[in-house]
């Protein structure tokens, strides 16, 4: 019997890197997912996320396929199937009911990031009913980075065009393990001659084909970043012409820098002082490219962190330029997914917005002139719990599993048992899913559509369905249309105000705008390319008060923080010495794992033989102070930390001496639940969210904690 065959070219959105992809059809069930050479993103490089990841979520056996409710207590594990029209009604009345008896700032949201329709339909929706709260993950994961670029005035992101780049400085990134097209390119630019800079406390496979290597005491980075900036402008090596035209508070930076000279900075990370001056050289005789990762985001002073390097971009005269960091480039008339909660004709009165939870702490990062106007997490968890600044007793979560992700297990789990209503929409149940009052299912990346921008070709990518969705799993735009169209029969008219389209087709559209390019034109190939130019400041300008690249923040002087990058001592430097005499190592968490992405994909068998448990690297010399050995089991706990953790020892010369290195989101899907695991054997149920906090994002120190382990029974964590 003749098969039919088809190839659809399409986009992996496993993660954020977006590589191009071929998918298989045969009658009608997806066969095989592979790279696409041809796009100009990624140029062949995959990962086996998309290759074996995304395909066996989609056809998983314990795939969630249906609507369900709980039928017996919050997390006991009982449910019963209905119908999405039952479902979507009884959301829609609970959401209101709490509107009703506690004000329409008692909805949350939750999600991932709005980079994706499913950030924007979740935080629109939450705008649909009056709220502006919504939470999203990059507090713990990129969100530093990008309000530093905002502040700035950069517009570019990490690594936009290391093909063209002499030299590329990798700051606290794993490409091989996080981003394959980035770890692709970093290869071949090394073997067309470009030199590598690596800084990072680790030996990860950056480190091993760095040129120069710098491995300082985790938290330490801003140091490095400023005895740079130090030692170029001493030496003049910075770009005199772009910073006399383009660059706001150059001699304040210099003033600063300058209390950080190379020696001090060798003190400070524990990195040879001429390696610092080496590395400074190198990068400023570029081209030269920044490859920044999640090793200086994310915790209490990773804003200042970032302040640095982004900085030393600017001065170098590296922005921009062939074989630098290139600014965001779109064609004409496009929109992004983040624009949109900004545009005016989405936004919620000025009145309801500031009432954003974290708003009035964290303006640059919640609120209406927030990064992506969303919450501050911690806060939110609070207010379930504590009802201050005001209640907040239902809540939707949507493509996150907060239960893993967020540190503090217990709190999170404390906040969702105490919630009057709480619906999750999913591909698996998962230890969030489990505490759910609704669970609804989820569209994968092979049954729906999404339009992106992709900054390294640059160009624009098409994710077009391969396959029908399985069973009667809806995209996150679906579920938002629906819950507005019923807000709009119970006489909520403003709702349709924030969720004017009603199909995916009308919102690609207008994200493609009169571009030029339609989703039709790029389904024959997966993307489509477009004219842009470098360079062009004039035209493009800075969105900053100054209206140039801002060293000195005019908008972090306004709020009374510091405008200049800083070091910020963090971890162990903070505690008194009894705390670091108990609790004597150095946590570093956040290492990647090319098997997982975040939380996902525990519950698939392949991924499992890869890596059935979770690890702690501790070094050779760290790992006999303690008398133990690869696969021994530790219990680790931190400084007033809510808990400890089991972990599985690996013993390796890839950690410094008294560094705990670890990754996160790990789980059990055969533990028992509703925790599965998320108590026993997750990180985060060792750390605190509650502070100390980064001043500009409301961040938490997620690496750098004074920690200590003590070894445990050789038993599997999941039993």
């Amino acid at each position: 019997m003749t098969k039919s065959k088809t190839i659809i070219p399409s986009t992996c959105w496993e993660c954020s890197t977006h590589c191009g992809s071929l998918v298989t059809v045969e009658d009608g069930r997806v066969t095989k997912v592979a790279p696409n050479p041809d796009h100009p993103a990624s140029l062949g490089a995959f990962c086996v996320k998309g290759i074996r990841g995304l395909p066996e979520l989609t056809y998983h056996p314990d795939r969630v396929l249906y609507p369900m409710k709980r039928a017996g207590a919050r997390g006991e594990g009982k449910w019963q199937r209905l119908s999405w029209d039952d479902a979507l009604d009884e959301m829609t009345d609970r959401l209101l009911k709490v509107r009703a008896e506690h004000g329409p700032h008692a909805l949350c949201g939750a999600v991932s990031n709005a980079h994706f329709s499913r950030g924007v339909s979740l935080a629109l929706l939450m705008r649909a009913f009056g709220s502006p709260n919504w939470m999203m993950n990059q507090d713990l994961c990129g969100g530093c980075r990008g309000v530093s670029d905002k502040l700035t005035g950069l517009a570019m992101g990490s690594g936009e065009d290391i093909p063209n780049a002499s030299c590329a400085l990798i700051v606290g990134r794993n490409p091989y393990a996080a981003d394959p097209a980035q770890w692709q390119a970093l290869k071949r630019a090394k073997a067309g001659g470009a030199r590598i800079v690596t800084i990072d406390p680790a030996r990860t496979p950056a480190a091993d084909i760095a040129d120069l290597w710098l491995q300082p005491t985790p938290g330490t980075d801003a140091a490095i970043a400023l005895a740079m900036i130090d030692h170029i402008i001493k030496n003049k090596l910075y770009d005199a012409d772009f910073v006399g035209k383009w660059c706001h508070g150059f001699d304040a930076l210099a003033e600063r820098a300058a209390q950080y000279p190379a020696s001090r900075a060798a003190d400070i990370s524990n990195v040879p002082q001429a390696h610092i001056e080496q590395a400074a050289e190198m990068y400023a005789d570029g081209p030269s490219c920044f490859v920044s990762g999640h090793g200086i985001d994310a915790f209490s002073a990773g804003v200042q962190t970032f302040r640095a390097y982004h900085a030393l971009v600017a001065i170098s005269g590296n922005l921009d330029r062939k074989g630098g960091n290139r600014r965001g480039k779109r064609p004409a008339g496009f929109t992004n997914y983040v624009e949109i909660l900004h545009k005016p004709e989405f936004r919620l009165p000025l009145e309801a917005a500031n009432q954003t939870i974290g708003a009035d702490q964290f303006p640059v990062w919640s609120g209406p002139d927030g990064y992506q106007t969303s919450c501050h997490n911690p806060s939110v968890i609070e207010a379930v719990l504590t009802g201050k600044p005001y209640p907040v007793r239902a809540m939707y979560v949507t493509g996150v599993n907060i239960v893993v992700t967020y540190p503090d297990t217990r709190k999170t789990i404390a906040a969702l048992r105490s919630l009057d209503f709480f619906a999750v929409g999913t591909h698996m149940m998962n230890p969030t899913a489990e505490f759910a009052d609704l669970v609804l299912p989820k569209t994968t990346g092979l049954e729906d559509e999404e339009v992106s921008l992709e900054a390294n070709a640059p160009c624009l990518s098409l994710i077009q369905p391969a396959i029908e969705p399985q069973g009667e799993a809806r995209s996150d735009f679906w579920i938002a249309n629906e819950i507005v169209e019923r807000l709009e029969a119970r006489g909520i008219g403003e709702a349709r105000r924030f969720f004017p389209w009603r199909t995916k087709a009308e919102f690609n559209a207008y994200l493609l705008g009169d571009c030029g390019i339609t989703v039709d034109d790029m389904k024959e190939t997966g993307f489509a390319n477009f004219p842009y130019e470098l360079g062009n400041f004039e035209k493009a300008g800075f969105k900053t008060k100054t209206g140039k690249l801002e060293l000195y923040s005019e908008r972090l002087a306004e709020l009374g923080l510091d405008p200049l990058p800083a070091y910020v001592p963090t971890g162990p430097d903070r505690e008194d010495e009894a705390t670091r005499t108990a609790y004597p190592l150095m946590l570093l968490t956040g290492a990647r794992e090319r098997t997982y992405h975040h939380s996902r994909f525990r519950d698939q068998d392949w991924a499992r033989k890869v890596s059935p448990d979770p690890w702690l690297q501790l070094h050779p010399d760290t790992a006999d102070d303690y008398g133990l050995v690869t696969d021994d089991w530790v219990s680790l706990e931190t400084a007033r930390g809510p808990g400890a953790c089991r972990l599985k020892v690996r013993v390796t010369d890839e950690t410094l001496p008294g560094v705990a290195r670890t990754g996160m989101g790990w789980w059990y899907p055969e533990a028992p639940g509703p925790e599965r695991g998320a108590l026993d054997v997750n990180i985060n149920a060792a750390m605190r969210y509650d502070g100390p906090w980064d001043p500009v994002t409301g961040s938490a120190d997620t690496r750098g904690l004074s920690c200590r382990i003590t070894k445990t029974n050789a038993v599997a964590a999941a039993q």
